[in-house]
This record gives C-alpha cells, structure tokens and sequence, in this order.
C-alpha cells in the first residue's frame, strides 16, 4: 500500500478524536415544555398548602359536612395540593329554606274594612278668624291691639320639643335577630385593611363566663382544627350566614344541634390566645362582615 494514503488516514482519525463530543438533550426534564396550569372548575375550589377542608368549608360558607359529601370523600383531614372541591351545592341538592310554605295550601282572603274619619269640628274661634279680617269689629286702640297679641299667643299650638337622636338601627338581613354574644368590654373591632386584619370583634371576658348564640340556628362544626380559633363554635342561621365563636374553654354543644338567640353554648376561654377572650365572627356567604353593622347598640 502507497505510504501517503496511510498518512493521510491516520491524520483523519486523530483528528476526529480531537473533537469534543456532541452534547446530549435530555428532553425528559429541563427540555421538556412545562404543562400549562389546570384551571379551577366552577363552583370549586383548588386545594393550597396549607388549607384544612374546614378553613375552606369556613371560607365558603359551607357545612364541612356538605363538603364531604359533595366531593365523595372519605377522610376529611387528607385532601392534597391541587385537588379541586366542590364549595357549593351542585344540582339538584337540597337547600335549607326557612319557614316553608306549603304548596296548593288554601289561602284565606278577609276584605278589608274601609274606616271613615269623620273631619274635626271646627271651633267658633277659629271659624271666626276664618271669615273676620285679623282685628275684628273692635275699633282700633293700643289696648286692643295688646289684648288681641295676647289671645293669640294663648291659643297658639305648643311647639313639639326636637326629637332626641336615635342610633342607626343594625341591618337585618333573611329575617335574623341578632344579639350580642357576650357581656365583656370590646378589646378589638372588625377591620379588613392593614397587614393584620381582624376578621370580627375581640370580647374580653372571664375564664368560665357564658358565651351566647347571637340568633337562632343550627351547630354545624364544634372542634378544634382551625388553627388560631383554639375551641371553636360555629352555628348557621340561613342559607348566607353563619356565625363563629372562638377560644371557648368549653363548649356545651354538639353538631346538629338546633340552638335559640341567647342559648349559652360554650364559656369564655383562652384557647389559641394570650388572655380570656369571645373572638366573635358574622359570615355572609362565607366573608367575614363587621359583625357591628348586625348586632344592635348597647
């Protein structure tokens, strides 16, 4: 074989072991196009680090019982990042209806009665006035003219005194009576600004002193896994509102239970918290509303 074809194949080779291999893609990972986000359904709610089923069914307006139910399932206390619930009713689902009326029941008509008022009679005096000029038939003199200011400021209506200011009445809404929950001084109202909003009133009280149901309802979650609650009470009055009590040091209640305005339903306590205190909220459809636009003045 001629020496130069050699030559030449064995600069080839040593040149091509020179070269620095080809990178290599790795398509499972880096490479590979990031999956585009699942958007939450309606009606639902996508699970975040950190939730409890109860904080959701709280912030929903919801039994977490119904919530339960509606997602099928079978640990409430394992739900994962990401899993989409149900917060409202789906289709066909009962909903609490407050004094129901029956349908195709007899409705009685009465007539009304048409009162007559008859007019006010009409005193001599003032008819006199009516159809005399002001200084009637007496002749002119300062005698008579005094006599006549005077018997006219006699019969002069008295004026009424001016009508004391009434403080504004508390909103009322669904039909709710509301109360006050607790005795105690008010340590912190309801604010929704700031970096540390107070989503109700803070109430002081004495360890062991009575909390009350502000309105008539029904108890729908007793415990103690909603973190910065301690012992917690809630109560639903209607299909939009629900009321929270707490840091109870007791609770005298139990879920289902049926309770009246003023119900003593747990004590003062000071469960998650640094001093006995009510922390008291008012829900409307699961937002947190200045419970003193509800409760009346005292």
């Amino acid at each position: 074989m001629p020496r130069l074809p050699i030559v030449l194949l064995i600069s080839f080779l040593a040149g091509c072991a020179s070269q620095s291999p080809a990178p290599v893609s790795d398509r499972s990972s880096a490479g590979a196009a990031a999956p585009a986000a699942t958007e939450t359904r309606p009606g639902h709610y996508a699970v975040k680090k950190g939730d409890t089923l109860y904080r959701i069914a709280l912030d929903h307006g919801q039994d977490y019982k119904d919530v339960v139910a509606w997602n099928n399932l079978e640990n409430p206390n394992r739900i994962e990042v990401g899993q989409q619930l149900r917060v409202v009713p789906p289709e066909g689902a009962p909903v609490a209806v407050t004094n129901p009326v029956t349908a195709g029941a007899p409705v009685e008509v009465k007539p009304v009665a048409v009162i007559t008022v008859p007019p006010a009679p009409t005193s001599t005096s003032t008819a006199m006035l009516k159809r005399d000029p002001k200084g009637g038939k007496l002749p002119y003199s300062e005698e008579n003219l005094a006599g006549l200011r005077a018997a006219e400021g006699a019969t002069a209506a008295p004026v009424a005194p001016a009508a004391e200011a009434k403080p504004a009445a508390p909103a009322t809404e669904d039909g709710i009576d509301w109360g006050w929950p607790a005795s105690g001084m008010l340590l912190a109202g309801f604010t929704d600004s700031g970096t540390t909003p107070n989503k109700g009133l803070d109430i002081a009280g004495k360890a062991g002193e009575p909390v009350l149901a502000a309105a008539a309802g029904k108890i729908v979650y007793v415990g103690s896994s909603l973190r910065g609650y301690g012992n917690l009470v809630i109560v639903r009055h209607s299909a939009a509102f629900l009321s929270a009590y707490a840091h109870n040091s007791r609770i005298l209640v139990k879920e289902g239970a049926t309770v009246t305005k003023g119900q003593k339903i747990a004590e003062v306590g000071s469960s998650d918290t640094d001093q006995p205190r009510l922390h008291f909220e008012i829900r409307r459809q699961g937002k947190p509303v200045d419970p003193a636009k509800y409760l009346p003045p005292r």
